[in-house]
């Protein structure tokens, strides 16, 4: 089962508890945009096998949004972070390097 500590309340919560928002840090397009952004971003997502960038709602807990990265393989969590992040920050990419050598997701490295 996989378990996620929400960066709001302080808990650790299992997927029970939380909802699944898709791929995190996706630059969004609207209204004005050209026609292949917008189908972009309507449908184009990564889906690695490996480290992965989330976005999970603490539905049954205080109801707020976050961020996590973790590893789709393995399960293994490398941590998790505020919605309002506009990059994960420079400790989980440490973590994620340090069992992932060489690893990029997008433009993070």
């Amino acid at each position: 089962m996989l378990i996620l500590h929400c960066p709001h309340c302080d808990r650790m919560v299992d997927e029970t508890d939380l909802h699944a928002g898709g791929e995190a840090h996706v630059k969004r397009f609207g209204p004005g945009s050209e026609a292949e952004e917008f189908e972009n971003y309507l449908f184009m997502r990564e889906n690695p096998k490996g480290v992965h960038f989330e976005r999970w709602r603490h539905v049954y807990g205080c109801g707020k949004w976050f961020l996590a990265a973790r590893n789709t393989a393995t399960l293994e969590v490398y941590g998790t972070y505020s919605a309002q992040t506009t990059e994960p920050p420079q400790a989980i990419r440490d973590a994620i390097s340090a069992k992932q050598p060489g690893w990029s997701w997008g433009t993070f490295q």
